[in-house]
């Protein structure tokens, strides 16, 4: 519907501007922009203004410069991520043709987008390997990651992997759940209604799924390896201690840009 009249689009941002979207243009030029005709619009329009994410009407998410996969019911991945993208790409970078592990990898949006940046002439240079315990997330995670750029496993974090990944990991990331049981009623209503919980919660201290990934992360990654998870500014103190007891060294670093923040942990093998 690319010859949409102003009328119609007027409409369209007054109808999203009413049900609460803060950037009502913006979302208002891209469901337009998706919809093959004013019948498919409707239906799209209707689902935004009763509350669903936009990115599960689009069917997509912008991450990382990427158009990544979403479905309903898959956790919808966060800007503030692309800052643990950044820091594994400069990893990426200075140790070209380094394996990967992206855990509790969602959409695999994290590790598409590292693929993405260090393609050269088409084809990774990143050996990517991703793992998630929801079957939903797994196959979309396997649609972003398609064509060779990944190979996607089901299962409980390192318990989905094969063995022979074991000791061979130069680049682990983890965008694991964070948020305090007791605070997922304070999440914004799209996320409190539409997203999994099982991609939200962390536990009682936001925390469980970071002391599962720090403790095994040594017999998975390579000597001189990196682990990365990101957290929020408030527990980086908690998570870095955590990486420490498991031993690894640590380091916590923040972009205020973004408002992101994660840990990492080097393996002395």
């Amino acid at each position: 519907m690319q010859n949409t009249d102003h009328a119609l689009s007027a409409d369209l941002v007054a109808r999203l501007r009413s049900a609460g979207c803060v950037l009502a243009e913006d979302e208002a030029r891209l469901l337009i922009e998706a919809a093959p005709s004013r019948v498919a619009l409707d239906a799209l329009v209707a689902r935004r203004v009763a509350g669903h994410p936009l990115e599960y009407v689009l069917g997509w998410a912008q991450f990382h410069g990427l158009r990544v996969w979403v479905t309903p019911g898959v956790f919808v991945p966060r800007r503030r991520t692309e800052f643990l993208v950044d820091q594994a790409l400069a990893l990426a970078t200075a140790h070209p043709n380094a394996r990967a592990l992206d855990l509790c990898c969602g959409s695999g949006a994290v590790g598409a987008a590292l693929v993405a940046a260090t393609l050269v002439d088409g084809a990774p240079t990143v050996d990517l390997y991703a793992a998630d315990i929801d079957p939903v997330a797994v196959a979309c995670a396997r649609r972003n990651l398609a064509d060779g750029r990944g190979q996607v496993f089901e299962g409980d974090l390192y318990a989905a992997l094969p063995t022979t990944l074991r000791g061979t990991i130069g680049i682990l990331l983890a965008n694991a759940p964070y948020v305090p049981t007791d605070a997922l009623r304070l999440l914004p209503t799209e996320a409190r209604l539409h997203e999994p919980q099982l991609a939200l919660d962390g536990g009682v201290d936001g925390l469980d799924l970071h002391r599962r990934v720090a403790a095994e992360a040594r017999r998975w990654l390579a000597p001189g390896g990196t682990l990365l998870i990101e957290t929020s500014e408030q527990q980086a103190e908690a998570a870095a201690d955590i990486f420490l007891r498991s031993g690894l060294t640590a380091s916590i670093h923040h972009d205020d840009d973004l408002d992101a923040t994660t840990v990492t942990g080097i393996s002395g093998g």
